[in-house]
């Protein structure tokens, strides 16, 4: 059982890792489409990504807890 757990972990691993090489070799000219950069770069909105992941640690926690507690 351990070993097809580690099997199947590694096989999501490499899923998860295998477009990212894709995505990195994207290199062409520069499109004229889409919007115009705003005039400070730094402006990223992380609010509602960084949100959901708070929201979805603080359950995984919850639960974590209170499997613990029964045990």
């Amino acid at each position: 059982m351990k070993k097809i757990t580690r099997t199947l972990g590694l096989l999501a691993l490499v899923a998860l890792l295998a477009p990212v090489g894709a995505a990195v070799a994207q290199t062409g000219a520069p499109t004229t489409t889409g919007p115009t950069p705003s005039a400070d770069p730094t402006e990223v909105p992380i609010d509602g990504g960084a949100s959901l992941l708070l929201a979805g640690g603080v359950a995984l926690g919850l639960k974590k807890l209170r499997a613990r507690r029964r045990a």
